[in-house]
Order: C-alpha cells, then sequence, then structure tokens
C-alpha cells in the first residue's frame, strides 16, 4: 500500500510493529494529513524570522566543580556489602556461566 511517497508497511516494518490491514489503511490517511499539513506550513513567508527552540529563553544553572570532602579507599569500600580482596566491590554474576578470574 503506497500512496504519495508513504509506505506504511515500510514504516511499520522500521518501527518494528505488526499491523493489521485495516490498521495500514487508516494510519496511510492519517500520516498523508500529517504530510499535507507540513507541507501546508511550508507555504508560509518566513524570511527574517529567526528559528527558535524553544518559546522562551532557557539558561542553564550550573555550579562551579569544586572538590569537597575526600574519603578514603577504606572509607567508601565500608559502605559496600562485599569486597574481594579488599579492593573491588564484589556484585552478583551478570553472565551464566562466567566465573571470577
Amino acid at each position: 500500500m503506497k500512496t504519495d511517497g508513504i509506505d506504511v508497511g515500510k514504516v511499520a516494518e522500521l518501527a518494528r510493529l505488526q499491523l493489521k490491514p485495516e490498521l495500514k489503511e487508516k494510519l496511510q490517511h492519517e500520516m498523508e494529513a500529517i504530510v499535507g499539513y507540513v507541507e501546508m506550513l511550508s507555504e508560509l513567508n518566513v524570511d527574517g524570522i529567526e528559528p527558535t527552540a524553544h518559546a522562551v529563553e532557557r539558561v542553564n544553572v550550573i555550579r562551579d566543580d569544586v572538590a569537597e570532602l575526600v574519603f578514603t579507599r577504606e572509607q567508601m569500600l565500608a559502605n559496600a556489602p562485599d569486597t574481594i580482596d579488599g579492593e573491588l566491590i564484589r556484585v552478583p554474576q551478570v553472565l551464566p556461566g562466567e566465573g571470577m578470574a
């Protein structure tokens, strides 16, 4: 089913969707309506209008990166539920069949 360059079957395949035939037809009409609306917007004269990403100016407030408290290795490892030789944090096995090296 292909009309006006929109292949709903291909779009559904790319999105890994399985669509019933009656839904494909409905989506075909909806996608054509969306493309038609975008084409209608392209008729507007936008000369001299700066593109915007947001309706209001956005400012990111970031604090200075200042080092504060310093913890020793022993203090940090004291919070771990289990360690290996007092150096590494022991975590549950992730991959089956993998043993400790």
